[in-house]
């Protein structure tokens, strides 16, 4: 006799993925999601950075993570689905570690380095998740869905190296002295 007992299934148990199909469906809610919290996310980093090459790729990229949403609900589209998010908990918890960095860290410099790694981490999230979802859609034959998630991916790796250029070029070496850069160098 077997003693173990299966679990009662509660009504809002999340839906188990029985395909990958199933599970591509999944992860696009879940990156659906993200991108609208970085929507709403993208304006608190500009308003708190002060490096103005930063305030300009995060503009920028707003208006770029903007146009991710509605090439995600074109996927969604292609799938004959309706676009709809799934909470990402991933992307919640790199908001919540951005907010308390920009919480606990002095206007200038520094606060500017950590908004970039915060960046980064959200990049490198997107890319591994349109990279994997690129892949799903290549295999299930889905090309409208995979030539727009390739599009996506190649616009969230350009970001991630713009971020690096960014950190590179002098603002990372102002945070260890935790200093502005003069605008006007014959102002010292």
């Amino acid at each position: 006799m077997d003693t173990k007992k299966t679990p009662a299934k509660k009504e809002n148990q999340p839906k188990v993925a029985a395909n990958l199909r199933d599970f591509f469906v999944d992860g696009l809610r879940d990156i659906y999601y993200a991108e609208k919290a970085l929507v709403k996310t993208l304006p608190v980093m500009y308003d708190n950075a002060t490096d103005q090459k930063l305030k300009t790729a995060l503009k920028d990229h707003l208006a770029q993570t903007k146009e991710h949403v509605i090439r995600l609900e074109k996927v969604f589209e292609s799938l004959g689905l309706k676009a709809e998010g799934k909470k990402c908990h991933a992307i919640e918890g790199i908001i919540k570690e951005g907010n308390e960095i920009i919480s606990e860290t002095q206007s200038g410099p520094v606060r500017d380095a950590g908004i970039i790694a915060s960046g980064q981490k959200v990049e490198h999230y997107e890319i591994a998740t349109y990279g994997t979802l690129a892949a799903f859609a290549k295999t299930l034959n889905e090309r409208t869905a995979l030539d727009l998630l390739l599009k996506t991916l190649g616009e969230e790796k350009k970001s991630d190296c713009l971020l690096s250029t960014i950190a590179d070029t002098n603002l990372n070496s102002q945070a260890v002295e935790n200093k502005h850069k003069s605008k006007d160098l014959n102002a010292v």
